[in-house]
């Protein structure tokens, strides 16, 4: 490591001061510089393998220019655009992203939480919340800096963005309605989510608009946003009373569960019974049939929700806001007229 290349020999290359070097590599004093400037102390850098030195500028600085994000499941595909919306975000102002698993284990969320406050991230970004997580609601009112993505907390102001949950539901249940639907079933998500319960909220909100009597039997909760438990809870479903002939599934991944048992009973879709997801995660559109879906723009949602960190940790008397983002229904082949 001694022979790493320092500030004042890529100074010296793009025949500037060290102070005008320093600047143009930092995202948050590169303003300063004439473009010319920096673009010639870039390319200097770049040809010497030039890597800045965090800790020291933490030092300087009193941070750590590093964040945490917290996911509850790293193999759902509906994450890694989310994640690389905020390392986009942070990247540009110079921080680094760690990012940690939960696997939706409560006490590992816990764990991992308290290490990142260990580590002296800056904030953290945080996809895992539950409704009354007082491990947040705690960590917010001791002044730790946080920014809460795809779900929020009940009674509590932490900072959120969000896709729009009732409105993506309700467009869909609106659309099976279209197609002549009444016996329209759902699939829900945990209901200690805000997600889950703000789903099942517009599904039946939308029904009785409608004008049509939800009924209860038509209704299953899985006991997470995956796969396993979606078939789960469908299969419940068909096992208890008469099939509906449609099915607002409260995410994909819960969507495909349904699938695999459509694939059991022998059912056809959308022939038999026809099915909406939630989402637009990559690769719905080639499943057999391709799905029709709710779209929540997800890479906007963490670039956003890492400007909001950001703008915190310059300003930290900013009041807490939450954003919902728009969501827009996608219509595949996974839906028909019933039979």
């Amino acid at each position: 490591m001694s022979n790493s290349p320092t500030l004042k020999e890529v100074a010296q290359r793009a025949g500037v001061h060290v102070t005008t070097a320093s600047r143009a590599l930092n995202p948050a004093t590169a303003s300063l510089v004439n473009p010319a400037t920096m673009r010639r102390v870039q390319a200097a850098a770049r040809e010497l393998r030039y890597q800045p030195n965090a800790m020291a500028r933490g030092l300087k600085t009193s941070r750590s220019m590093s964040v945490g994000v917290l996911l509850p499941d790293l193999t759902n595909p509906l994450f890694p655009p989310i994640v690389r919306g905020i390392e986009d975000v942070l990247a540009n102002s110079g921080y680094t992203t760690l990012i940690a698993n939960t696997d939706n284990d409560l006490e590992r969320q816990r764990t991992l939480f308290d290490t990142l406050r260990a580590r002296q991230v800056d904030g953290v970004i945080i996809a895992t919340a539950r409704r009354d997580d007082n491990l947040f609601i705690e960590a917010h009112q001791q002044g730790v800096r946080m920014v809460l993505v795809n779900r929020r907390v009940d009674q509590s102001d932490i900072p959120s963005v969000t896709g729009d949950d009732h409105d993506g539901i309700a467009m869909a249940v609106r659309h099976l309605i279209e197609l002549g639907h009444r016996r329209i079933g759902h699939i829900g998500g945990p209901q200690d989510t805000t997600t889950g319960r703000t789903r099942l909220r517009a599904y039946r909100q939308a029904l009785d608009d409608a004008g049509i009597e939800p009924d209860p039997s038509l209704v299953m909760i899985a006991g997470e946003f995956t796969e396993i438990q979606g078939a789960k809870a469908i299969r419940a479903m068909f096992d208890a009373r008469e099939l509906p002939t449609a099915i607002v599934a409260a995410n994909d991944m819960i969507a495909l569960g349904c699938l695999d048992v459509f694939s059991e009973r022998r059912l056809r879709c959308p022939e038999d019974i026809s099915l909406v997801g939630f989402n637009d995660m990559p690769f719905v559109d080639r499943l057999t049939p391709p799905l029709s879906t709710v779209r929540v723009p997800h890479y906007q949602i963490g670039a956003e929700a890492a400007r909001m960190l950001l703008d915190r940790l310059a300003n930290p008397a900013l009041p807490a806001k939450s954003i919902t983002l728009p969501a827009t229904l996608v219509l595949r082949e996974s839906t028909a007229p019933p039979r």
